[in-house]
């Protein structure tokens, strides 16, 4: 569950809208099919990205959703890769997150977006520039989501929430 709520809060930027996809897309994910558990994980995870792609925008390059001050400063000491990921520019890293962390082509990324396949190469490579090695960004992420330093402690008994019961 964190490695979704990462994943939500690296393409928003902001606890409140990754809150939202995080749970959205989990109870999206859990109307699907829950005999396969990798497919419902990649389930979870695409309709994770779907909702943050709503939320966002992030095809129009000019994104007015930037990341929040809070959350910017939440990670000013203890994990400096993902607040420099997290100050990027919204589309950069929304490509960054999808391409290089979740894996999906270029093209995929820019049909699932609605954006060009240069540009998202573009944007890829310049946050590859920016962030180095990915193998040490998601190694350095890994390490995050284990320790559970991604996020404040968060009340999950409100409505709606398909984790309240088990929370």
């Amino acid at each position: 569950m964190d490695r979704l709520y990462l994943l939500a809060l690296l393409l928003t930027g902001d606890h409140a809208v990754a809150e939202s996809c995080f749970v959205t897309g989990l109870q999206d994910a859990r109307g699907g099919n829950r005999v396969f558990k990798d497919w419902a994980d990649t389930w979870a995870r695409r309709t994770v990205i779907l909702n943050a792609i709503r939320a966002v925008r992030p095809a129009s390059h000019k994104s007015d959703h930037n990341v929040s001050n809070a959350v910017v400063a939440e990670f000013a000491t203890g994990a400096p890769l993902l607040r420099a990921l997290l100050e990027m520019p919204t589309f950069d890293r929304f490509i960054y997150v999808v391409c290089v962390l979740e894996g999906y082509s270029d093209h995929q990324c820019a049909l699932l977006i609605g954006s060009t396949r240069k540009a998202v190469t573009e944007a890829r490579m310049r946050a590859i520039e920016t962030l180095g090695d990915p193998a040490f960004v998601q190694q350095q992420l890994h390490t995050l989501e284990n320790e559970r330093q991604l996020r404040p402690e968060r009340n999950l008994d409100f409505p709606g929430n398909p984790l309240a019961a088990t929370a």
